[in-house]
C-alpha cells in the first residue's frame, strides 16, 4: 500500500445519499427547494466566455468588497473560499493546531468536524449537550486547567436546530479570550441572528457562512469566513499555501449576482421558514415530537415508531430523509422543508406508514 501513514485511520465524512430514484422526493441533504436568484444563473451564464482561459481573481476581490458592505465590515474581513466546508477546512488547519490544547466542540454537531480533528490530529474534547439539545455555554466559560485551543459550534445547530443567542455566543468569546471561537452559521439566514456584529468587539471570533443553503448555491460551492484581519491573514497563508484561486470565475460572478438580489433572498428565506412552520405543525399532528428550528430542516422523533424503520418506508415510497445512527440522536430524523407541495407529499406519505 502507497499511502501515507496517516490515510489507513481516517474515517471520511458521509454525506447525505444521492440517490437515482424515479419521482424522488430529496429531503435528506438541506438544499434549498427554491433555485437561485435570476440575476445569479444570467451571471454565470455572462463569464463563460474567452475569458475562461484566464486565472480568476485569486483574492477575489470585487466579491470580498460586496460582502463587507452586505455584513457592515470591512474587505480585509473577509475570507472566500470553496465551499464553507473548505473554509472550515482551513481554520482547522490554521487556528486549531496550537501545543496539544484541545479544541472544544459539541458531542451532537456537524460530523465534519470530527473528520478534520481526525485529518489534521487536532485534540479535541467532545462537551454533552444539555438533555434538550441546546448548548449550555456554562460548559465553555468556567475556569480550567488547560485552555481550548478554539471552540467551534455552528448556531443554528446541525441537526438538531437549536440555537444560540447573541449575548450567549459574547460570553463564550469573552471568557476564552486567547481561544479562537468559531461560529458556523450555515443555517443563519433561515431564522436566527447571526454573530458578525460581534467581530468588531471580540478579537477571537471567527463567522462562517455559505451560499449553498439560503442562497440556493449548494452546487456552486462558495463559502466565507468574516474575523479580525489578523485572523484573516493567517487563513490566507493556509490557503495560498494550498490553492490561490479556489473560486473560479462562473463562482464569483455568481456569488456576487445572488447577494446582490436582496428582494429574491427575502422572498425565497421567507418562503421557506413559512413552509417549516406547516411541516413542524403536521408532524406534530402524526406523532412527532418536533424540536423548535430556525433552519430549513426540523429534527423530529417519533413517539412510537422506530427512526429507522421510518427512514426506511419513506425511502421506499421515494423520499429521502436523513438518519443519524449515532448516540443520543438514533430516534430522530432530519428532514429538509421543501415546497407546501412537497411537505403535504411528506406527511401524506407519512401517513399513510403510520396507518399501515
Amino acid at each position: 500500500m502507497l499511502w501515507s501513514d496517516h490515510v489507513a485511520g481516517l474515517e471520511p465524512y458521509t454525506p447525505g445519499e444521492q440517490a437515482h430514484i424515479p419521482d424522488l422526493l430529496k429531503l435528506n441533504t438541506n438544499e434549498n427547494p427554491y433555485g437561485p436568484s435570476p440575476r445569479a444563473i444570467e451571471a454565470m451564464q455572462a463569464a463563460v466566455g474567452d475569458d475562461m482561459r484566464l486565472y480568476p481573481d485569486p483574492h477575489g476581490q470585487e466579491l470580498r468588497q460586496t460582502i463587507a458592505r452586505h455584513h457592515r465590515i470591512t474587505p480585509d474581513q473577509v475570507f472566500l473560499g470553496n465551499g464553507s466546508d473548505e473554509i472550515l477546512a482551513h481554520v482547522f488547519n490554521a487556528l486549531f493546531l496550537r501545543g496539544g490544547r484541545p479544541l472544544w466542540l459539541p458531542d451532537v454537531t456537524y460530523s465534519f468536524y470530527r473528520t478534520w480533528c481526525r485529518l489534521y490530529d487536532v485534540p479535541h474534547r467532545l462537551i454533552a449537550l444539555a438533555d434538550d439539545f441546546t448548548l449550555r455555554v456554562s460548559d465553555y466559560t468556567g475556569e480550567v486547567d488547560q485552555e481550548p485551543s478554539g471552540i467551534i459550534f455552528a448556531n443554528p445547530n446541525a441537526p438538531t436546530g437549536c440555537t444560540l443567542a447573541l449575548d450567549e455566543i459574547a460570553a463564550i468569546a469573552e471568557a476564552r479570550p486567547d481561544s479562537a471561537v468559531v461560529v458556523d452559521e450555515a443555517y443563519v439566514d433561515f431564522g436566527a441572528e447571526s454573530a458578525v456584529p460581534l467581530i468588531d468587539r471580540f478579537e477571537n471570533l471567527v463567522v462562517i457562512q455559505t451560499f449553498s443553503k439560503s442562497r440556493s448555491l449548494a452546487g456552486l460551492r462558495v463559502g466565507y469566513a468574516m474575523a479580525r484581519p489578523e485572523i484573516i491573514q493567517g487563513l490566507l497563508r493556509v490557503k495560498d499555501s494550498f490553492n490561490s484561486y479556489p473560486l473560479d470565475r462562473v463562482a464569483l460572478a455568481g456569488a456576487q449576482a445572488a447577494i446582490e438580489d436582496e428582494a429574491w433572498f427575502d422572498h425565497t428565506r421567507q418562503a421557506v421558514m413559512d413552509s417549516r412552520s406547516r411541516l413542524s405543525a403536521g408532524l406534530q399532528e402524526l406523532g412527532f415530537d418536533v424540536l423548535p428550528s430556525q433552519t430549513n430542516f426540523v429534527f423530529a422523533r417519533h413517539r412510537r415508531e422506530e427512526a429507522a424503520i421510518i427512514a426506511r418506508a419513506l425511502r421506499d415510497r421515494g423520499i429521502l430523509v436523513r438518519h443519524f445512527q449515532a448516540p443520543r440522536i438514533g430516534q430522530y430524523l432530519r428532514i429538509t422543508v421543501g415546497t407546501d407541495e412537497q411537505c403535504t407529499r411528506l406527511c401524506d406519505t407519512l401517513r399513510a406508514i403510520l396507518e399501515a
